[in-house]
């Protein structure tokens, strides 16, 4: 028992001297006497540290709050030699710990579903989205995770982060400057296929056997063109043609489908049976967390989730108040909560048509 305290007061203490060491070297020359002042006054605060420790028999709280100590004033020192690096060094340590908590509470939502057998369209808003977003964010780790697998691959790893944080790491890892930067990139991305699918509705449309619906979505596509923002009643007039042919979810073109897959950043290359699964699987979970969003309700919701939520629907909410964000939220949630999941095809389409002239309604 007195050899394991004394291997622990060893270890203890070799921890210690090597973080304060790796500061000294990080600093370089010209800090080594910081370094070694630091150093003798750690040493002499262990040391009382661990006389007390002998009468209370606190070692492992004493070591935890000793290490605490010594991992914030490291902090300091980077914060204050080393700017830039301490920024990775801090986004990258929140960004672990974010993903630890998105983990935790994954399990929790999975273990609540199995003690209460609840499906996941039952769960309520929030513990619905946690699980769309955190696979998301696997989905997109896994490559990494498994490149760094072979020996020294993690040092590609790091270069790989360093240079192309957008398309490498996930959100919890970006600073919040690239999180304002990286969503701008993306929504720009979607934007430019809005007037293509517009223009592919508008094509549509003489294909359209009954003549009221025909010209209804042609003004409504020509609204849309001119640059106007459609009313809600206006899209709900035309359920019909995308719950059957021609713009029913099953009789997409295979072109269409692949712009409507960018839209959720999905693979586009991919087989049109697989493109159009993928979609009607994405298009049925937007419903589903429409219905628990408008039973949680708008007020319900902080800013940064009302903002993501109306990023997700395709419109760009970094450039509009968060009176913009909620009335354009309770827009769509007035035509996505009495759609049925046979008409998924037109809450897809809405995400351009409610999205695209917004800022410039009429």
């Amino acid at each position: 028992m007195a050899l394991s305290r004394a291997g622990s007061r060893g270890g203890s203490a070799m921890m210690l001297l090597y973080r304060i060491r790796q500061a000294g070297l990080s600093g370089g020359v010209n800090n080594a006497t910081k370094s070694s002042v630091l150093l003798r006054s750690s040493s002499q605060q262990f040391c009382r540290f661990s006389s007390k420790a002998k009468h209370s028999g606190g070692w492992g709280s004493l070591i935890v709050s000793k290490l605490r100590l010594v991992n914030e004033k490291y902090e300091r020192f980077l914060e204050r030699n080393f700017p830039a690096f301490y920024l990775l060094y801090s986004t990258f340590f929140r960004g672990l710990r974010l993903l630890l908590q998105d983990g935790s509470e994954v399990r929790r939502i999975k273990v609540k579903m199995a003690r209460q057998g609840l499906s996941k369209e039952q769960l309520p808003y929030r513990d619905m989205e946690t699980l769309r977003q955190f696979r998301r964010d696997i989905i997109k780790a896994l490559p990494v995770a498994l490149v760094s697998i072979p020996p020294f691959a993690n040092y590609l790893v790091f270069v790989l982060m360093y240079f192309f944080p957008r398309q490498v790491l996930i959100r919890h890892f970006w600073t919040p400057k690239q999180q304002v930067e990286f969503q701008q990139v993306y929504h720009c991305q979607r934007a430019r296929l809005y007037p293509r699918l517009v223009n592919d509705l508008t094509r549509t449309a003489p294909k359209v056997s009954d003549r009221d619906l025909q010209s209804q979505l042609l003004q409504l596509c020509n609204k849309v063109q001119g640059g106007a923002h459609p009313g809600i009643s206006e899209i709900q007039a035309l359920r019909r043609l995308f719950a059957g042919p021609p713009l029913g979810m099953k009789r997409l073109q295979v072109e269409h489908m692949r712009c409507l897959s960018s839209l959720f950043f999905l693979t586009s290359r991919l087989p049109a049976a697989l493109i159009r699964r993928r979609l009607w699987s994405h298009s049925v979970e937007l419903l589903q967390l429409d219905r628990a969003l408008s039973m949680l309700g708008l007020h319900q919701l902080s800013e940064p989730e009302l903002r993501s939520a109306c990023y997700l629907r395709g419109l760009n909410s970094t450039c509009l108040s968060t009176t913009q964000c909620r009335e354009w939220l309770y827009q769509w949630l007035q035509l996505s909560t009495r759609l049925k999941d046979s008409e998924a095809s037109l809450l897809l389409h809405s995400m351009v048509l409610l999205s695209m002239n917004y800022l410039s309604r009429s």
